[in-house]
């Protein structure tokens, strides 16, 4: 979650909502990624989905069978949408997102009938300070 959060500074250095994410597999980072929309002018330039890019590029194939996505901050829809597609094996998350969060905040997207992949998911890693660093970003904004 370290590199994760290391992700989300740069976001926030950036101008952009600070969430990072990272996929790990066989105990090593094979991709990263932070938030882009802004500056990418990318809707789907989410954390989540820049990292899962990354890892498929690393590993030459889509599927990330067994990896573990970290991210900030619980994924939305969207990126839930992804981590089934890539067949990323476990979903681990600091903070919970009462807004848009798809895996336990809003809907359990995971869960949703029809996916043909379900992933193991962990809540709350540096629960506080992935929280901290997004209060600080919306208070600056203010």
């Amino acid at each position: 979650m370290q590199a994760a959060l290391g992700e989300a500074r740069r976001a926030r250095d950036a101008g952009e909502v600070p969430i990072g994410a990272v996929v790990v597999l066989a105990d090593a980072i094979v991709g990263r990624g932070y938030n882009q929309p802004l500056s990418s002018g990318d809707p789907t330039a989410h954390a989540e989905i820049i990292a899962i890019r990354d890892a498929a590029r690393t590993i030459g194939n889509y599927r990330l069978t067994g990896a573990t996505l970290c991210v900030t901050i619980e994924p939305c829809l969207m990126c839930v949408g992804a981590l089934v597609h890539a067949r990323i094996g476990r979903l681990v998350f600091g903070a919970t997102e009462s807004r848009t969060g798809a895996v336990v905040s809003t809907v359990r997207g995971g869960d949703l009938p029809g996916h043909n992949h379900r992933f193991e998911f962990e809540g709350g890693l540096c629960e506080e300070e992935c929280r901290a660093l997004m209060q600080e970003f919306f208070r600056a904004r203010r």
